[in-house]
């Protein structure tokens, strides 16, 4: 009996230990069984691919995914070995880490490190931020925190981020993706080609080969392919700059550019600027496709066009628009200088010339007025009702509604025809005058080009044809003759260049405030200008469209000016010529040069065979130090002394040499500008104090 219950007391107790233990390890050492778990128990593990990058026409990186990092420590990790060794480096730690993050001491580094100690946290958050791929490797060099993670504890986690090294060039074209990436792109070329540039995931297990646990690859991970966009960035900075300059200039409310290659229908460039609460103009929407907008007097030339193809005007007629106020059906009509007595009598091309609203809608009334129904299928002849089916999502369907479609009253013809009680997108519009400046053919606007993998074209996009002609070829001639003339005789003269022929229309129109119509609180305007360049032998066609509140409000002087600053800065980028006229072979051209390392500067000179005149001899691995004067035919060096102790003059140096001299004798340097050092804050000769800071301002 007594072995009996000895027994049942041993197995009792047995069975006590086994709950205890059972215990600790599920709930005081469940996070470490759980990471042995995945160190060595690791079955069909997602592989993450690479996301492919958006470049540039010129194959510049527009978007890319670059790795961010968490840093963390487990306190638990490598025992008492671990602790003591990072005791013994805490200060060595923490004074690393505050040279990587300036914005944090030492001391706190020191501070939040031993809080995370004395609380044995697993997962301890080093820094609050993510860290760039070149911080976590200085991070990484650090005692402790080099060793593995089961010996040092340090570990992180990494995250991929889109970045744009443009900045905001074309930001809301090219796209954005969710921070969480698994929920893919938002907008723009990331969410047309998003299937494209995910990739495909991989799939990984952990295996024991050998007494050694290896990730095995089941399926290996695909990376996304590159797309290749017709962005120019040189072009999207130029356009960029322009339109901003002017919306700052007369307060507008958003803008758009879009400037496009007329012969293949690549965009190569696309601004769309919002002015924000704080005045400041951003990306925040594309107006450019999206933007349901009546387009104004730019629509005049499309009205125009119906008339001249159906042969009902010619170029010689005319309309005596009197002092430029008309009542067409119970409503007034105004040309733009109805207060200065009106235009009186205009022809046809001096109709688009002043941009006369009574001018087009005369005509167009007179002529269609029974048959209203006529005019719309001549818009819808040249594709103008068509939507552009873009690669890009969010474009807006034009609306340019018929009779037969509704309510229908006899004023909406006459209006239409001015731009008026229809909504176009401002790259349809575009793409209309694309087509005029095209021989007639209307093309598809395009932003990819290509799709790539591996610098191999996966894919390419040609340009697609949407209509062939949308006129016949002696109505064509007519109207690029009437649009030329509007730049060089007419309203869009700001919009001319002195350089090369442009042809385009403005536009001036009223924008609705939806219920309360064109009336009531401040009214916003819509200035636009839509051409093409050069005239003569059109390479790019482009629309300026911007909105702004009250008057003055004018297409040429605010859209047609941006447009003429756009014509003429990418006409310049583009000018080829020829290299041997800018040589000159006969006058020797003695270059100027900056104060400072002469030795150097002696070497520079007898290799470009320019006489150097000194007064020093310079010995192998010598320093001298001076001043420089450039003659006609030669250059003077002249070596100055520099005392060991006192602050040497940089007056004349460039940053390179004025950095080392000052550096060298102990100084710290705080530097400001580009160009020539003008200024120095501790004058020449002064005693050196060590650690002494010298502020040096450089100018061109």
């Amino acid at each position: 009996m007594t072995r009996y219950l000895f027994v049942i007391l041993l197995m009792g107790l047995i069975g006590i230990a086994i709950v205890v233990k059972a215990g600790i390890i599920m709930f005081d050492e469940r996070q470490y069984w759980q990471d042995v778990a995945g160190r060595f128990v690791k079955e069909n593990v997602t592989i993450k691919p690479n996301r492919g990058n958006i470049l540039s026409a010129n194959g510049s990186m527009m978007a890319s995914s670059l790795p961010e990092y968490r840093i963390y420590m487990d306190f638990k990790a490598g025992g008492v070995d671990k602790d003591t060794m990072l005791m013994n480096h805490l200060n060595e730690i923490c004074a690393g880490l505050h040279k990587i993050f300036p914005n944090k001491s030492a001391a706190q580094f020191k501070v939040h490190l031993l809080k995370g100690r004395e609380q044995g946290v697993r997962n301890y958050l080093i820094y609050p931020n993510r860290i760039s791929y070149i911080q976590y490797k200085e991070v990484k060099r650090l005692p402790v925190f080099s060793l593995n993670k089961y010996k040092g504890g340090f570990h992180e986690q990494v995250y991929n981020r889109r970045k744009k090294p443009f900045g905001s060039l074309a930001s809301r074209t090219l796209g954005d993706i969710y921070a969480d990436t698994a929920q893919g792109a938002k907008n723009g070329i990331e969410l047309a080609f998003d299937s494209v540039l995910k990739g495909h995931n991989g799939i990984t297990h952990r295996q024991k080969v050998k007494n050694k646990y290896l990730n095995i690859v089941d399926i290996a991970p695909i990376d996304g392919c590159d797309i290749i966009s017709t962005i120019d960035v040189g072009m999207q900075d130029i356009c960029e700059k322009a339109l901003v300059d002017k919306l700052i200039e007369i307060n507008a409310n958003e803008g758009v550019v879009v400037l496009m290659e007329v012969v293949t229908g690549e965009v190569k460039a696309i601004v769309n600027m919002t002015k924000g609460k704080d005045g400041k103009y951003r990306e925040v929407k594309n107006g450019a496709i999206s933007d349901m907008i009546e387009p104004g007097s730019t629509f005049k030339t499309a009205s125009l066009m119906v008339a001249l193809e159906d042969g009902v005007i010619s170029t010689s007629d005319g309309v005596d628009t009197g002092n430029g106020i008309m009542t067409m059906y119970g409503r007034t009509m105004r040309d733009h200088n109805w207060r200065r007595g009106g235009y009186q009598y205009l022809t046809v091309p001096q109709i688009l010339m002043v941009s006369s609203n009574i001018g087009v809608a005369y005509l167009i009334d007179k002529h269609y007025g029974k048959n209203p129904d006529k005019f719309v299928e001549g818009l819808h002849r040249m594709s103008l009702n068509e939507p552009l089916n873009l690669q890009i999502p969010g474009e807006g369907k034009p609306n340019i509604r018929r009779p037969k479609d509704g309510h229908w009253s006899k004023t909406a013809l006459p209006w239409m025809s001015i731009g008026y009680e229809i909504q176009v997108p401002p790259i349809n519009t575009l793409v209309f005058y694309n087509a005029i400046a095209n021989n007639g053919k209307m093309v598809r606007p395009k932003f990819v080009k290509a799709i790539t993998r591996n610098d191999e074209v996966v894919e390419e996009f040609p340009t697609e044809v949407i209509n062939p002609s949308i006129c016949s070829e002696h109505t064509l001639h007519q109207i690029q003759d009437i649009l030329e003339q509007v730049v060089s005789k007419g309203l869009a003269k700001p919009a001319g260049s002195s350089q090369f022929p442009i042809a385009g229309k403005t536009g001036t129109a009223q924008i609705s405030q939806g219920a309360a119509g064109y009336k009531g609180g401040t009214i916003n305007y819509l200035v636009s200008f839509c051409g093409y360049f050069p005239a003569d032998d059109p390479k790019y066609s482009c629309i300026v469209a911007i909105q702004k509140p009250g008057l003055p409000a004018s297409g040429g002087l605010m859209a047609g000016s941006v447009f003429g600053k756009i014509a003429e800065r990418v006409y310049a980028k583009n000018l080829v010529l020829d290299i041997r006229n800018a040589i000159d072979s006969v006058n020797i051209i003695i270059p100027s040069v900056k104060a400072g390392e002469l030795a150097e500067a002696k070497h520079v000179l007898d290799d470009l065979k320019i006489t150097a005149q000194t007064d020093f001899k310079s010995k192998k691995d010598q320093e001298i130090w001076g001043s420089t004067h450039s003659l006609p035919t030669a250059v003077t060096l002249h070596a100055k002394e520099v005392h060991k102790k006192k602050v040497p003059s940089v007056i004349g140096m460039g940053a390179k040499d004025a950095l080392y001299l000052l550096e060298s004798k102990g100084l710290k340097v705080h530097l400001s500008g580009v160009g020539t050092v003008y200024k120095q804050s501790i004058p020449q000769g002064s005693e050196i104090k060590p650690g002494q800071t010298i502020s040096i301002e450089l100018i061109h």
